[in-house]
This record gives C-alpha cells, sequence and structure tokens, in this order.
C-alpha cells in the first residue's frame, strides 16, 4: 500500500474521531461559559468539582472503551464475525454491572469527594447537587464507552462521530434550555448531560445492530459467555483501569491543590483544563487512529503493517500538536475571554497561560503510546509505566508547589506528562520484538 493512501486511511479514521472527541470539550467549555457568565465564581468551582468526580469515575471505567477498540480491532483484523459480535456484548454486559455498582455507592462517593476537595461550602453544595443529578445516567454512560470502543476498533470512525455529535449537540442545546431559559444553573447542566447521555445509548444500540446484520454477524452466545474470553477481558480492563486511576488522580490532585488556592484560583485552573481537554481530545483522534490500525495488524500478524500504522499516525500526531501551540499563542487570551466574563478570573488565566502553550508538544507523546499499546493489547506495560510517573509526579509537586505556588502546580502536571511519554518511549521496543516473534 503507498503512502498517500496510508495517509489517507489514517485520516479516515483519525479525522471523524478528532471531531467527534473535540465536541467533548467544546461541551465542557459551553458548560464553563454558561456558568461562567453567572454573577459568582462558585458555580464555575461546582460544576468543575462535580465534573471532576464525575471524571474519575467515568474515566475510571474508560477500560470498556479502550479495552473494547483493541479487542474489536484484533477481531475484525482475525476476520472472526462471531468475535466481533461477542466483543460487543461481554462490554455491555459489564457495563451494566458497574452502572449499578457506581449508582449503590453514590453517597460515599460524593462524601469522600467532599473530604478530599477543600473548597468553599457554597461550591462543595454545589457540587454535590451536580453530582446526585448525573448520576442516574451512569448505565447509559458506561454503556456508551462500550459502543465508541467498538465502532472504533471496527474503524467506523464515522459512526462514532455521528453518535458523539448528537449526544453532545443535544447537551448543548439542554444546558441552554435548563440553565440560561429555566435558571437551573448547576442543576440544570447535570439534567442536560444525563438526558443527552441516555438518548446517546439509544441511538448507538440502534447503530450497532444495524452494522451487525450489514457485516452478517450472528450472535453466538457460547462464544459470548467464554469464560476465557471474560478473563481476558478482565485482566485487560483491570490493567487500564490501575492506568486511568493514576490518571484521574494526577487530575484530581490538581484541582485539589487549586481549591487550596482559593476560589478565584480554583476557577482559573479549571478554565485552563478546558485549553488541555481540547489537546487532549484532538491528540486522542490519532492514538485511537494507532489502536485500530495496531490492533488490526496484531490481530493478522503484519508486523510491516504495525510499524507504518505507528510512524504515519505519530506524525499526524505531532503535526496537530504544533498546530494547537499556534493556536494558544495567537488566540489565547480571547479563547479565555470567550469562557469567561469574570475580570479577576480573565487576569489570572492570562499569568498561567504559557504553560498551556508548552503542553502539546510535552502531552503528545504520551497519547500516542497509549493508543499503540491499546491496540497491541499490552496493557499490563501502560500500566506499570503509568504508576513510575504518577510517582515523579508526586515528587514534582512535593518539590515545586511550596517554592513556586500556582506556578509549580502547573510545571509538575507538564512533568507529569513528559514522565508518561518517556517511560512508554522506553518499553516500546518490547511491543515490536513481540509482534516480530508472532510473524
Amino acid at each position: 500500500m503507498n503512502s498517500t493512501v496510508e495517509h489517507r486511511r489514517v485520516w479516515r479514521i483519525a479525522g471523524p474521531i478528532i471531531l467527534s472527541n473535540v465536541s467533548v470539550p467544546l461541551l465542557g467549555a459551553v458548560d464553563t461559559a454558561v456558568v461562567g457568565h453567572l454573577d459568582s465564581p462558585i458555580y464555575l468551582g461546582g460544576v468543575a468539582i462535580g465534573s471532576l468526580v464525575f471524571s474519575y469515575v467515568y474515566w475510571g471505567f474508560g477500560f470498556l472503551r479502550m479495552g473494547t477498540t483493541g479487542l474489536a480491532a484484533q477481531a475484525m483484523g482475525a476476520r472472526d464475525g462471531q468475535e466481533i459480535w461477542a466483543t460487543l456484548g461481554r462490554g455491555l454486559v459489564m457495563a451494566v454491572i458497574l452502572s449499578v455498582v457506581v449508582i449503590a455507592l453514590q453517597f460515599p462517593i460524593i462524601d469522600v469527594a467532599r473530604w478530599l476537595f477543600e473548597a468553599s461550602n457554597p461550591v462543595e453544595e454545589l457540587a454535590r447537587e451536580y453530582f446526585l443529578i448525573r448520576i442516574w445516567a451512569a448505565p447509559a454512560a458506561l454503556a456508551n464507552y462500550v459502543v465508541l470502543g467498538w465502532l472504533i476498533g471496527l474503524q467506523r470512525a464515522g459512526s462514532a462521530l455521528a453518535l458523539q455529535v448528537f449526544m453532545n449537540g443535544l447537551n448543548v442545546i439542554l444546558d441552554l434550555v435548563f440553565v440560561v431559559g429555566f435558571g437551573w444553573d448547576v442543576r440544570g447542566v447535570a439534567a442536560a448531560s444525563a438526558l443527552s447521555e441516555y438518548a446517546a445509548i439509544v441511538a448507538g444500540l440502534f447503530l450497532c445492530v444495524r452494522i451487525l446484520r450489514r457485516e452478517g454477524a450472528r450472535p453466538n452466545t457460547d462464544q459470548l459467555w467464554d469464560i476465557t474470553r471474560f478473563r481476558r477481558l478482565a485482566a485487560i480492563n483491570g490493567d487500564i483501569f490501575i492506568r486511568t486511576l493514576f490518571l484521574i488522580s494526577a487530575f484530581a490532585v490538581f484541582t485539589a491543590q487549586s481549591a487550596k488556592f482559593g476560589d478565584t484560583t480554583l476557577a482559573v485552573n479549571a478554565l485552563l483544563l478546558n485549553f488541555q481537554m481540547f489537546l487532549s481530545h484532538a491528540l486522542d483522534g490519532f492514538a485511537h487512529a494507532a489502536s485500530a490500525l495496531v490492533g488490526g495488524a496484531a490481530g493478522a500478524r503484519e508486523r510491516v503493517a504495525f510499524r507504518r500504522g505507528v510512524g504515519i499516525t505519530t506524525v499526524w500526531a505531532v503535526a496537530t500538536a504544533v498546530a494547537f501551540m499556534g493556536v494558544y499563542v495567537v488566540a489565547g487570551h480571547l479563547l479565555v475571554d470567550v469562557l469567561t466574563s469574570l475580570p479577576d478570573v480573565r487576569q489570572e488565566s492570562y499569568v498561567y497561560l504559557p504553560w498551556l502553550i508548552l503542553s502539546p508538544l510535552i502531552s503528545v507523546w504520551s497519547f500516542q503510546l497509549d493508543g499503540v499499546y491499546i491496540g497491541a493489547t499490552e496493557t499490563a506495560l501502560m500500566r506499570n509505566m503509568m504508576i513510575i510517573s504518577f510517582i515523579g509526579y508526586a515528587g514534582a509537586l512535593m518539590v515545586l508547589l511550596p517554592i513556586y505556588g500556582n506556578h509549580g502546580l502547573w510545571a509538575a502536571l507538564l512533568l507529569f506528562m513528559a514522565f508518561r511519554g518517556i517511560t512508554l518511549g522506553l518499553t516500546y521496543p518490547r511491543i515490536e520484538r513481540r509482534i516480530s516473534a508472532e510473524t
């Protein structure tokens, strides 16, 4: 396959995923803008902490998406139609079970969160209201992870895009109706998210059934409930869960430390994290493309295709990171002004904006290598490198935070991203050796 065709193939996968992923922080930006124009920064803080709790809970279950992507891609590479169907079924079974557990533990979860985040009482109360409304969408949210991961693994990026645009577009509309129209403030943001997640899973399951029928993949209940395959799924998901737990913990620590600097600095850091979320969701598009291509190559045991998939997706990921740096340099102040009208928050945001300008070229390597490791289902290695990186992050916080305050907090976060890229890069040759051994 020539180089031009390969680049086009990457963009057919990555392009829709990037658009799909960028819609997520766009939604976060809309949430921020809607409450950022209310009369107090406590609303920004309440949404920031409430959203972070869900990030901690839901992103902790991100293995439902990532694990499904790798397994579905490998099943497609092996041309196993029944396993493609069973991969979706096993993921949905696990999503239902886990969502029941999350709902049952809602009060202990929010109580622990309030203990961890030392925000003001009004901010904590708003965060609690947000959480106790949105938690009831847990079954839909976790099932959506499975559906999106399955679609990406099958290289149905356009379908994943359509589903995300539908969900986030509906969420934006409901945000405006509930918050601006009905005056529900933080409660309106939570209700909008919950309702849009349920609408999305209905549409997503309908889409999956159509794809399976078109592909002629028939259900096989024996294969669905195969204990060996469930154990493999559990092992992969367990590794990704631990990895994601440490990743979200890093951002949880960041927000907890932000709250100690006061409501204004908490609002500033929450606002600026939207920039990092835009970046991460865009780079994640190439990571997903790498997962799909690498997983397909691993399933077919094609070493040359494996290397080609890694190389081309990485080139485009780095180019995208450079583009983000340019946007943040040219339009960073304007983006801050769009997100909030509060003068104090704006002025303090300008001070810390340079950290976000540095972030793209530091962060790109960890995102890209995560995609490679997930596609190759080398999840234990990825988990171990994340733990090492988190230890380095904790050490950086201990040294930098007392000396440099909020600047030290941002420096430690970027060092964490750098540690992730370095450790994954050092262990990458093991994956190529494994693919070489299989061929």
